[in-house]
């Protein structure tokens, strides 16, 4: 494994973290890096094998984190992690927290509410291609141009718009895979991370992500790193982004690479 990584660094820490397994804290998106991105984002589960790797690696480190954009308690449902114990899954970049069961989450700020009410209207008045859909979080609202005929076309079409709704509701903007998400300021991914990082006092850190809204949570391993801490950043593959892969110290194939990184570590 050793042999495979890009950078030095990213070698030397993932060395520091199997002698000092149970001081480090294995962090992971959900979607494209434990379930597969598929069009319907309802329909996304965890890959076959993700719940019963979790569940023997749980006990071997310091905490096993999911940190997604979803709520926490679908990210939970869609990878039938209830019976995972000792993990914690941090939803909406960490609004919420889903822990032994306990589902914690804030009201929404109004933002959401008025974004809910107005999109749909924008979308029509905009000409939205056929095939974009809206994905409601329940705290952010989520506009999809996947099942479009040109995903990519239809997005740029939309970014300013959405981008404009977005600002007038108090939110902001989280691009992704064919995706931009309105949401709620104030958080983010590496913000979150540090957070779990410092309250679990890991003492060694890995993240694996896929998409746009990994990099603040590399920005938080990189810093980490920097004061002396071990950090990976694992890249979970894919054709539609490569800016996390040129910043990663290790890319895995996908979901199936992402689950044989975390068998291997339960592996010893």
């Amino acid at each position: 494994m050793l042999n495979e990584f890009r950078t030095h660094a990213g070698a030397e820490s993932f060395a520091a973290i199997r002698r000092n397994l149970g001081e480090t804290l294995i962090a992971l998106d959900f979607d494209g890096v434990l379930a597969p991105i598929v069009d319907d984002p309802a329909a996304a589960r965890a890959h076959p094998e993700a719940a019963a790797v979790l569940a023997r690696l749980s006990p071997l480190v310091g905490a096993v984190v999911i940190i997604t954009g979803r709520p926490a308690g679908l990210a939970v449902e869609h990878g039938g992690f209830a019976a995972v114990e000792g993990l914690t899954v941090l939803g909406h970049y960490g609004r919420e927290r889903w822990e032994a069961g306990v589902l914690t989450t804030p009201e929404p700020p109004a933002g959401v509410a008025e974004v809910r009410e107005k999109l749909p209207r924008v979308l029509e008045a905009a000409k939205a291609p056929a095939g974009t859909h809206i994905e409601d979080k329940g705290h952010a609202l989520a506009v999809h141009t996947r099942r479009a005929a040109e995903p990519e076309v239809a997005l740029e079409r939309l970014r300013s718009i959405l981008g404009a709704l977005a600002e007038h509701a108090g939110l902001v903007v989280e691009p992704g895979r064919f995706v931009l998400e309105l949401r709620p300021p104030g958080m983010d991914k590496g913000i979150a991370l540090r957070g779990i990082v410092a309250e679990k006092k890991a003492g060694a850190v890995l993240y694996a992500g896929d998409d746009l809204g990994d990099l603040a949570a590399y920005d938080a391993v990189d810093a980490l790193r920097a004061e002396g801490m071990p950090g990976v950043k694992v890249c979970s593959g894919s054709a539609e982004v490569t800016a996390l892969a040129e910043r990663a110290d290790l890319v895995v194939d996908g979901p199936d690479g992402v689950v044989r990184l975390l068998a291997d570590l339960a592996a010893g």
